[in-house]
């Protein structure tokens, strides 16, 4: 019995040798095969790429994420090219696909959360890329997602939280943000003004003032809400210290100081300040304020006529000639003034507007924030024809 057992054991070894090899083998050439499949088909998605055919290359990334399923970077450039054809669905599929792999290294995992808010944020769900930005808080893209939530904040007008983000940044050493928080808590301030809330409103101004006590806007705001309060002396003097600091700005608020300076018995004085400053630099504001100084009469039309003159001369405008227009010459034909008038004003209107120099946004009004871009103090004081 035991040498039937030896014999058959010893014939049984080389067969069963024989059979592993060629499995080894077969197994061997299954995954070349394979192997050979997915970089033939990452290949030809990246020269489809190159050669702008989106549609095509996310076809062939998919064919190679399939024969390679393990490969992050295909997956992470599979997601890249959903994001750009404006495919969100299938991006955010793809990047939380890779969170919920076990396998994934602790630096891939971070970079599928960073595509991960970038996906939320370009598609408009900004409640859920707030959520995905703050899970990278304390990681390797904590700059990124600092930066990403200030933006983010900014956007839904959460001024308290963006005014937080910025003092947040500030204090980890990205950069000065004391411009960008007193923007923020001027915003609150005249929130809480539009509700009634003084109290709350001084509170935001004066953080506002001591975030960046020279900035433009926060002396604007503090004459204006002075003026409000019926005390138009300290308006002109907060004013006076925005035409020291910010003269450019001083045009803004021009028509307002001098309705201050005659509520406060103070226009001999304003009308002075306001014609040396018209002297140096003729605009249409500065028009605007001493002609409330100077009221009716023969001597304010011949002032004003003068004026005018004087805005052509040093910069001629089309609202300049509009508004001399207002005053034809006696030699002129009868109904000739108004029409030439007509056509002028109708040209000058679409010039008397504010443009954002960062993104090229017009409005009527003038804007701290762009509403198009969304950049800080990028409207220039002056109206576009004055430019």
């Amino acid at each position: 019995m035991t040498d039937f057992d030896i014999q058959w054991l010893l014939l049984g070894l080389p067969v069963a040798f024989a059979l592993g090899w060629l499995a080894s083998r077969w197994d061997l050439r299954q995954f070349r095969g394979d192997s050979r499949d997915a970089p033939r088909a990452t290949f030809k998605g990246l020269n489809l790429l190159l050669n702008e055919q989106q549609d095509a290359a996310i076809d062939a990334f998919i064919e190679a994420a399939q024969n390679d399923p393990d490969s992050a970077e295909l997956h992470f450039a599979l997601g890249n090219l959903f994001r750009r054809r404006g495919d969100f669905d299938r991006a955010v599929r793809v990047h939380q696909h890779l969170l919920q792999r076990g396998d994934l290294k602790a630096s891939d995992r971070e970079r599928a959360q960073l595509a991960l808010a970038q996906d939320y944020q370009k598609a408009g769900l900004f409640d859920r890329a707030e959520e995905a930005w703050h899970a990278l808080l304390g990681s390797a893209h904590d700059a990124d997602a600092q930066f990403a939530l200030l933006a983010l904040h900014e956007r839904s007008h959460d001024w308290a939280r963006a005014a937080e983000s910025a003092l947040a940044l500030e204090r980890a050493g990205r950069g000065d943000f004391s411009q960008r928080r007193a923007h923020h808590h001027c915003e609150l301030c005249e929130e809480a003004d539009a509700r009634g809330d003084t109290a709350q409103g001084d509170a935001e101004l004066a953080r506002a003032h001591a975030a960046a006590p020279q900035a433009a806007r926060v002396q604007v705001l503090e004459g204006r809400r002075l003026a409000g309060r019926a005390q138009p002396l300290q308006a002109m003097q907060a004013w006076d210290r925005l035409h020291a600091s910010h003269a450019a700005v001083f045009n803004l608020v021009a028509q307002d100081y001098a309705r201050a300076a005659l509520a406060a018995g103070r226009a001999e004085e304003a009308r002075r300040r306001l014609a040396e400053r018209f002297d140096a630099h003729p605009g249409a504001d500065l028009d605007a304020a001493l002609s409330l100084l100077e009221g009716e009469g023969d001597g304010a039309r011949q002032a004003r006529l003068a004026r005018l003159a004087r805005r052509l001369e040093v910069r001629p405008t089309l609202t300049a000639a509009a508004d001399l227009m207002d005053h034809p010459p006696a030699s002129w034909p009868e109904g000739s003034g108004a029409r030439m008038r007509s056509e002028v004003a109708r040209e000058a209107a679409s010039f008397h507007r504010y443009r954002c120099v960062a993104c090229g946004f017009e409005a009527q009004q003038h804007f701290w924030q762009c509403p198009g871009c969304l950049n800080w103090e990028s409207y220039p004081p002056l109206r576009m024809d004055e430019l």
